[in-house]
């Protein structure tokens, strides 16, 4: 790179990786160690003093030591965001980088762990065996099918919080944007026609939840085409979703479709296939950083097209820092023992409601706008609104409370 060349995106986030140290995050000391009696306190001998009421009432960790503001992000770095199956030390990044964004927005600490392990059973064991210092797991950038059982095992196996964004952080924000896109083409989620092309971790957990909400007419869609019933090779996870139709192909699924998600790959949706679609189709072409139809043809094929991106540069991103820092948030605040459904629906409803509110003049200033309201450039939150905490996190948490697995009954004061 010449000097009179600007830095390209690459070499821009290698420095900023490397300089002034590396990596992203390190660690912060919340008690004064500069006296020798502090070290007395921090260390041997008043240390001894916790350890005991520990091992008196293993519960008492939560006030003695900051496992119940810490959460484990883990992964095997087999699908890593766009990258495929880089291994475990080439996620780190990935992983420092979540746990920054634990850090930022919810105030939550969080730890990368990669695990270099010989199978799933490997992995299980391996978190488990860790996880007693932490207060909730973040399963991240674990290929599917093996994701979903691996978090189902974890999950009977620990009494903390373990959650896999890449399916239900992405589901949530997928539903809580769907609800009010539909609110603003006046359709009714247990009516409409809904194509999702991509059919795994993310996929199939939104899919999930949006049948929880109440959708049923759902055409799964991946490589081989419409997930039918009576087709061979469909795992389990498939299999919820199979149909009896004689739809085959995307271009069949989407004829007179009312909704399409996409979580699969680029240009995936035709403008013809847009065509065929209902009035106001809506479209969530979430792959990033090329989405399954560009949004400027979208709009030039369908004027009533309702969009949104996993982009940045565009109205409506689905991104997940709309949801886990909050959802972890709030489940740690109540030392819940899981984030089970009804968690995860109260931040669905959440957001979709904060979309609805007048957007504070901070939100406004960090994104360049003058103004900004509900309606078909606005149904989802932006990342940095600051009431996205608040809103989230209590829900979250009340919802805890509220389905017994909250070992508190109101949230640790701020």
């Amino acid at each position: 790179m010449s000097k009179d060349q600007p830095p390209t995106l690459e070499d821009a986030a290698l420095r900023y990786h490397a300089e002034p140290v590396p990596g992203k995050i390190g660690t912060l000391l919340t008690k004064p160690c500069q006296t020798q009696d502090d070290l007395s306190l921090a260390y041997t001998p008043g240390v001894a003093a916790p350890v005991r009421a520990i091992t008196a009432d293993p519960a008492s960790a939560a006030r003695y030591t900051n496992k119940s503001n810490l959460v484990m992000v883990v992964t095997d770095g087999t699908a890593v965001l766009g990258l495929g199956n880089t291994g475990p030390l080439a996620a780190k990044p990935v992983m420092e980088g979540k746990a920054v964004l634990f850090k930022r927005f919810a105030d939550v600490d969080a730890v990368d762990i990669e695990v270099d392990a010989e199978d799933d059973a490997a992995f299980v064991d391996t978190v488990r065996r860790i996880a007693p210092g932490f207060g909730g797991i973040n399963l991240e950038d674990i290929a599917a099918p093996a994701c979903f059982e691996i978090e189902q095992t974890l999950s009977k196996q620990l009494d903390i919080p373990v959650f896999h964004d890449d399916q239900h952080g992405t589901a949530i924000i997928i539903a809580a944007g769907l609800l009010n896109a539909l609110e603003i083409a006046g359709k009714d989620l247990a009516s409409v026609h809904i194509v999702c092309v991509g059919a795994g971790a993310a996929g199939i957990a939104a899919m999930r939840m949006l049948r929880h909400l109440g959708a049923r007419r759902i055409y799964l869609v991946d490589r081989r085409g419409v997930v039918h019933q009576g087709r061979d090779h469909v795992n389990p996870w498939k299999q919820e979703f199979a149909r009896e139709t004689p739809r085959r192909t995307l271009a069949d699924a989407v004829r007179g479709a009312d909704v399409f998600i996409g979580v699969s790959g680029p240009g995936l949706l035709t403008p013809a296939m847009l065509e065929t679609m209902a009035e106001r189709p809506i479209v969530f072409a979430l792959s990033n950083p090329d989405p399954e139809i560009d949004p400027a043809l979208a709009k030039a094929t369908r004027d009533d097209v309702i969009l949104a991106t996993g982009r940045s540069d565009h109205p409506n991103q689905v991104n997940n820092v709309l949801g886990f820092p909050y959802i972890f948030r709030g489940a740690l605040d109540v030392q819940a023992t899981c984030i089970n459904m009804a968690m995860m629906v109260a931040a669905v409803h959440a957001l979709a409601e904060l979309a609805h509110e007048p957007v504070p003049p901070e939100v406004l200033a960090a994104y360049g706008l003058e103004e900004l309201a509900f309606g078909p450039d606005y149904f989802i939150p932006k990342p940095f609104d600051p009431r996205l905490k608040a809103k989230v996190a209590g829900a979250v948490a009340e919802a805890a409370v509220d389905t017994g697995v909250a070992r508190l009954r109101e949230k640790r004061p701020e």
